[in-house]
């Protein structure tokens, strides 16, 4: 039976001491033994949110880094600074950073190649835009990222690796998948993984859904076969958070 994984991906929001402050005030209302739950913070808050979030059920991730261990890449974070000071987790991938940073499936390859070799678990992001959907090539699409984000990654690590679907077109929006939806391209990525290695693989790895989640649509997606949480955006950021982690 996979646990279901929660991540809050709070983008660039909240200074180190309202990152604290949020911190404390969500601590009471995210405790659940059930669930894995994830915080992923801006870099710059990194660190006060580790510290907060000592003697809690929450672990911290980071939402990038570099694929170098270090050089001259002016504002970027090595993987080696994020694993110093207790970073399990990082988002690879997300389609704002494709979309504003110029990020390609292959250097999201290199990035999760580099998390696994520091022993952090990447949340590797993957979904379509409107114009896909409704050309009906989402399917095509998903699976292209995911083929390039899995190249030369060992079974092992793949079963370590959180994949989190988020169609461009409900990030942001108020628009949300149907669970249907949700679940068909779910189930696609995870055939997906079964071609790419086997089906025990398929089976341990997990896949959350992300786009516009809220504490009134979580129930009826995370109890989809094939969707395993959530990466969620704004709602993370609100008390609502405690309500979508404890959705059972």
């Amino acid at each position: 039976m996979r646990k279901k994984i929660i991540a809050g991906n709070w983008k660039m929001n909240k200074t180190p001491t309202e990152t604290v402050t949020l911190i404390e005030e969500l601590k009471p209302l995210v405790q659940n033994e059930k669930e894995d739950v994830v915080f992923c913070v801006p870099a710059i808050s990194l660190a006060a949110a580790l510290e907060a979030a000592k003697g809690s059920n929450i672990e911290i991730g980071a939402q990038n880094m570099h694929f170098e261990e270090n050089g001259a890449y002016t504002g970027e974070i090595a993987p080696g600074m994020l694993t110093d000071i207790g970073v399990n987790y990082v988002i690879i991938g997300h389609s704002e950073r494709r979309e504003y940073f110029a990020e390609t499936d292959r250097t999201v390859n290199k990035k999760v190649l580099k998390a696994f070799e520091h022993g952090m678990t990447p949340i590797i992001c993957c979904g379509e835009s409107l114009v896909q959907r409704e050309q009906g090539v989402t399917i095509d699409w998903v699976r292209q990222q995911i083929k390039i984000a899995f190249l030369n990654v060992k079974k092992e690590q793949a079963k370590e690796a959180v994949i989190a679907y988020e169609p461009i077109w409900a990030i942001g929006t108020g628009k949300v998948a149907t669970s249907a939806q949700a679940q068909e391209v779910c189930k696609a990525i995870r055939e997906c993984i079964k071609e790419i290695y086997d089906s025990g693989t398929a089976k341990e790895i997990r896949i959350q859904y992300g786009g516009s989640v809220t504490a009134d649509s979580a129930a009826e997606l995370f109890s989809q076969d094939d969707i395993d949480g959530g990466l969620v955006g704004g709602a993370s950021l609100k008390p609502d958070f405690g309500r979508i982690v404890n959705y059972r």
